[in-house]
């Protein structure tokens, strides 16, 4: 059987049609044959033991019956229509009810004859009846069921109408399966079938379906799984081999002037292990004549900015200019006065352009790129606008990259009219490391997972409403100390008017505890203009006001190393990962800080279990492992962007180690057969083909 047949339009299949094909396109994404065998059921249940009426109670998900109809009438008018008919066996009787086809499922029931019922039991007014079972009259072959396990099918009240329960759907399965007489295209190689100890996908799809056995159904669904994540590995490993082969980069031969003079005349400290580490893998790859590709990943404070501000200088030291685009306004105007501060003294020409920037300043900005004489530029979307064109751009840095659409870093990208330029992109959120290897597993990734020295461990300490005064109390006393505060309230954009709401009532009741002019207070949040909104960060950053109230605006982008308590209001509102971020703006200085996640006295085990982690660990790659498990791969922030999480049976946070050992297998056979023209891997390479043709390659651009 070819995979010409797989691709088969599902309205050929007996049984199928028009009409139904159109609901399993809308509602299943079905459109061909190969799509059903891949709508795998969700769970299964023992069709092997029969239950006795008498057994039956309303906490058994499903039971099986064997008996005989006693009756069958019609009760109730109109709406409220019902088919009733009586079932018995030797222990007692139970009514088993339809609400809807009453007149097809009546013509088809015969009283006094044996049938198998199997269902859902429910009491209604203290009696058992079972809704809308299934039946089949008892026969020599289903007497005894042949499987154990019966598949239960996803489906939705639309597929239903159409006859299209999980049954409806189980028989379409069994009929294209009929018509494949037990033949099915072999995508692995006998080598890794060998090598990973894999059942054939002929047994595989047959035990999916219709498991004989549980261990059956286990090496199957091992089967299926491993298939699946290793041709997403071999497909995101051949597009970075690819594109290490066959893309050219500048090639930044010498370190030169720039970046000597600011490593021994302007670093004020010593670099960590870890940014030497990944400073020596970023010139490794901008050296090679390839185009860089990279991930760079570091918890807030790790010095993930120094190491571009050098990446960018050993650019300018090859002649070549260098962009950093950051997703918000304020942390784009950090990085320029950050980055600005360092580079003074080294006569290099740095620039930023926002949404902010004046018309006549855009001008003039755009003439001095264009011409060269701006060597750094800085700044939001704005840097992607048709007008902004560079010299000679060779080096790209994209801060917290998943906040930027893959189209918007593509136009980014596009700005190099020669060779692309060398791309690191950067991000403070933690990616678990099945999830790294999933999304990002065409990149080279770098990881910074050492603090500066002197740092010190950021204290969590979780706390209720009712103990508010304590907390204000605390505050006061680090007040004293000469220390600055965050209070910071959650952002929903679904519920503007109540955000907004919260914000103002809080900073209501914390101008009557911190009254002025003893104490003074910033508030910043999304209705504020942008100078406006600059100004009061200003404030704060000078400390001309101690408490800074605030919505999560301030995730990112607010470095006030004199800042040591964050306060995060509603904390169960937020994220792990949001959390952890925002617990990262303080912890910038040498002096111990403080996080206090303040709830409501009433929390969920998923709330609870997250406010236990922060107090926990300061672990940014252990929060990110807790955050993908309570919410699921596909809920991550800027994760919905990515086709490869469209998984049909692996699942990114419970198949980890087979993430792993397909990746390893996949690195292995590509090293033996780069572009899998041997024969022995021409299935693999024919089914690549077919996947590729699904997905749009993005890699270049990260």
């Amino acid at each position: 059987m070819s995979l010409q047949y797989l691709e088969t339009a599902i309205t050929y299949l007996k049984g199928v049609g028009p009409k139904r094909a159109d609901v399993l396109n809308k509602e299943l994404g079905v459109y061909t044959f190969g799509d059903l065998l891949t709508v795998y059921p969700f769970r299964y249940v023992d069709r092997t033991k029969f239950y006795k009426i008498s057994e039956i109670s309303s906490d058994l998900p499903f039971i099986q019956l064997k008996g005989k109809i006693v009756s069958v009438e019609t009760l109730g008018k109109v709406r409220q229509k019902r088919l009733v008919a009586l079932f018995k066996d030797d222990t007692g009787m139970v009514e088993l009810v339809w609400f809807r086809g009453i007149s097809w499922i009546k013509s088809g029931l015969k009283p006094n004859t044996e049938y198998i019922v199997f269902g859902r039991p429910n009491i209604y007014n203290g009696k058992v009846n079972i809704p809308h079972p299934e039946m089949d009259p008892v026969n020599a072959k289903n007497s005894t069921t042949a499987s154990a396990l019966q598949a239960v099918y996803p489906s939705t009240e639309k597929l239903t109408a159409k006859g299209l329960n999980s049954r409806g759907i189980g028989l379409l399965v069994k009929e294209l399966m009929s018509g494949m007489q037990g033949t099915f295209p072999e995508p692995l190689s006998d080598e890794i079938l060998k090598t990973a100890n894999l059942c054939s996908k002929r047994d595989a799809l047959i035990n999916i379906h219709f498991p004989k056995s549980p261990n059956l159904l286990n090496k199957a669904q091992y089967r299926l799984k491993f298939e699946e994540l290793f041709f997403i590995q071999l497909r995101l490993l051949m597009l970075r081999d690819s594109q290490k082969r066959n893309i050219r980069g500048f090639p930044f031969l010498k370190v030169g002037d720039l970046f000597n003079q600011f490593y021994k005349d302007v670093l004020p400290f010593d670099l960590t292990g870890a940014q030497k580490r990944v400073m020596k893998e970023i010139r490794e790859d901008i050296g090679s004549g390839k185009q860089m590709n990279r991930l760079l990943q570091g918890d807030v404070g790790s010095g993930k900015t120094l190491v571009a501000l050098m990446s960018m200088l050993i650019a300018l030291d090859n002649r070549y200019q260098a962009c950093m685009m950051a997703p918000t306004e304020i942390l784009a105007n950090q990085h320029y006065q950050t980055i600005s501060q360092f580079v003074d003294a080294l006569g290099i020409r740095v620039a930023l352009l926002t949404g902010s920037t004046t018309a006549a300043k855009r001008k003039e900005l755009h003439a001095a790129l264009e011409s060269g004489e701006i060597n750094v530029l800085l700044g939001t979307h704005a840097l992607i606008e048709d007008k902004v064109k560079f010299n000679n751009l060779g080096m790209v840095i994209i801060d917290e990259q998943h906040r930027f659409g893959v189209a918007q870093r593509a136009r980014l990208w596009k700005k190099s009219e020669n060779n692309p330029p060398h791309i690191l992109i950067m991000t403070a959120t933690p990616i678990p490391r099945t999830l790294a290897m999933t999304l990002y597993g065409d990149l080279d990734v770098s990881v910074i997972d050492e603090l500066p020295p002197g740092r010190k461990e950021i204290k969590t300490i979780h706390r209720y409403d009712t103990s508010r005064l304590k907390v204000f109390g605390f505050m006061k006393e680090q007040i004293k100390k000469g220390r600055q505060i965050y209070v910071v309230y959650p952002l929903i954009q679904e519920s503007e008017k109540l955000d907004y709401k919260d914000l103002m009532d809080g900073y209501e009741s914390i101008t009557r505890e911190f009254p002025i002019p003893e104490y003074q207070i910033s508030i910043v949040h999304g209705k504020m203009k942008s100078d406006v909104k600059e100004f009061e960060m200003q404030r704060f950053a000078r400390g001309k006001t101690q408490i800074m109230v605030a919505t999560n605006v301030i995730e990112v982008g607010v470095d006030v190393a004199n800042a040591t308590v964050m306060v995060l209001e509603s904390a169960e509102r937020f994220g792990l990962s949001q959390l952890h971020q925002l617990r990262g703006r303080v912890g910038r200085g040498a002096d111990q800080s403080y996080c206090i996640l303040m709830t409501d006295d009433k929390l969920s085990s998923n709330s609870k279990l997250r406010m236990e982690t922060l107090v926990r660990t300061n672990d940014g790659f252990e929060i990110a492992d807790v955050d993908m498990k309570l919410r699921g791969p596909g809920d991550l922030e800027g994760t919905q962007q990515s086709g490869t999480l469209e998984l049909k049976i692996a699942d990114i946070v419970r198949d980890g180690q087979i993430i792993q050992y397909a990746r390893e297998l996949a690195t292995k056979t590509l090293h033996e057969d780069p572009l899998l023209k041997a024969p022995p891997n021409s299935n693999m390479a024919v089914q690549l083909a077919t996947l590729n043709k699904y997905h749009k390659d993005w890699s270049q651009i990260s």
